[in-house]
């Protein structure tokens, strides 16, 4: 059943963000604009447009949050595959996406003092390429 939602919300997503399926949307509204005086624009006229477009937002959050997901998750894959394949490389910032908050924000906190001296190696004329330590 995953695999047919997966394959669905990713076709549905692809289509959407098509320029013929937006000006399709256009149209819609453009259609339901010229009818509103065909029916006084009534409480029934207004209700149409407001349930239609309730009902694909709520449908088009779960797609392109089934959607983000894999991709982020494709990402983090090829990210720390290239970490694994990159010599002298941390093995422990592969899947870092998975630790807790306080243990990212150690990691970040490292990379920005390091990110901070190699600032301050340029600024003394100096390269800013480095290696990891061993």
């Amino acid at each position: 059943m995953a695999d047919l939602y997966g394959g669905i919300s990713k076709r549905v997503a692809r289509w959407c963000g098509r320029q013929s399926t937006f000006l399709l949307a256009v149209g819609v509204i453009v259609t339901w604009i010229v009818t509103g005086p065909v029916f006084g624009f009534s409480d029934t006229w207004q209700l149409v447009i407001n349930t239609g477009t309730t009902i694909v937002t709520f449908l088009m959050v779960f797609l392109i949050q089934n959607t983000q997901n894999r991709d982020t998750a494709a990402i983090q894959l090829k990210l720390d595959e290239l970490i694994r394949a990159t010599k002298g490389a941390h093995n422990a910032l592969m899947d870092l996406e998975e630790l807790e908050e306080a243990r990212i924000e150690a990691f970040r906190a490292r990379y920005e003092r390091l990110a901070a001296e190699a600032r301050l190696r340029l600024e003394r004329g100096e390269p800013d390429t480095d290696t990891p330590e061993a």
